[in-house]
């Protein structure tokens, strides 16, 4: 019991400071409400809290198959970290946000060729935008794009090197699954397979379709609020995790959909054999 508050509450801190960290890196004239960032800082720690002490799951995904949701946490938090010491740089410059900063930049250069994921995010931005703000818009593509690509690399060595989730243990599909009803909808198997493939299609073409939904949709969602940095910072953020994160779920569910197929081979073949004996 202890154990699971204290996991729990840990959890809820962590998620908290993921909320509130840009709003603590970035100066006070960047920043919005900070009220609000208390608010929901403070919604996302007990959310968070309720989810993992509860031992009945209700909507969070892998809780007990380490290390997928901590991957996807500190893919969020390096991210979040990364972008906001890089829109830091301009205004209060250090030798950390140097460092991101020059990072970023390279890496959006090396990134930014024609029909790449970073250019089209450049290709959105008004024709009047500042050669600053494309500038920086295009190293904060560029950086969380490869944190993104980087913790699926990471996941994909779990799965096939660390042998997930098989070497943390039995894996219980209700409580890991807890949105997925494996008594509907036809066979498990094929549904896991069917919901994976389908979460890896969508992580693929996020990267490209919301740039130009967000062309498309100018008149409702703005480019301009790239302009200032703590919207430059969740936007590009969750346009880089949003896609990694699918794309992780999708291999996961694939490989849950393996690890269950394999089980009835062996469960068909056991029992052939007590059938020739």
């Amino acid at each position: 019991m202890i154990t699971r508050i204290t996991g729990a509450a840990l959890r809820g801190i962590l998620v908290a400071f993921l909320i509130a960290m840009p709003s603590l890196l970035l100066p006070d004239s960047a920043t919005g409400s900070t009220e609000v960032v208390a608010l929901m800082a403070l919604l996302g720690a007990m959310l968070t809290f309720a989810e993992y002490y509860s031992s009945f799951p209700s909507f969070i995904e892998f809780r007990d198959a380490p290390p997928l949701n901590r991957m996807r946490f500190f893919s969020m938090l390096l991210t979040v970290g990364a972008l906001s010491l890089m829109a830091r740089h301009p205004s209060d410059p250090t030798s950390l946000t140097s460092l991101m900063h020059g990072l970023g930049f390279t890496l959006g250069n090396a990134l930014d060729f024609s029909y790449s994921p970073v250019h089209l995010i450049t290709l959105m931005l008004p024709t009047q935008s500042l050669p600053e703000t494309v500038n920086m818009v295009r190293a904060a593509a560029g950086l969380s794009y490869v944190i993104g690509l980087t913790s699926i690399a990471c996941f994909f060595f779990a799965i096939h090197v660390r042998n997930w989730p098989v070497a943390n243990g039995a894996f219980n599909v209700w409580v890991n699954l807890p949105l997925f009803d494996p008594t509907t909808g036809g066979d498990v198997v094929h549904r896991l397979q069917r919901d994976g493939r389908v979460n890896m299609v969508i992580g693929v073409l996020l990267p490209f379709a919301i740039p130009a939904a967000v062309s498309l949709l100018s008149g409702l969602l703005s480019p301009t609020v790239l302009n200032n940095p703590q919207s430059l910072v969740w936007m590009i953020g969750a346009w880089g995790f949003l896609p990694a994160s699918l794309l992780m779920r999708g291999m996961a569910m694939l490989r849950v959909a393996e690890l269950i197929e394999q089980k009835r081979r062996r469960a068909y073949a056991n029992a052939e054999a007590l059938q020739t004996a």
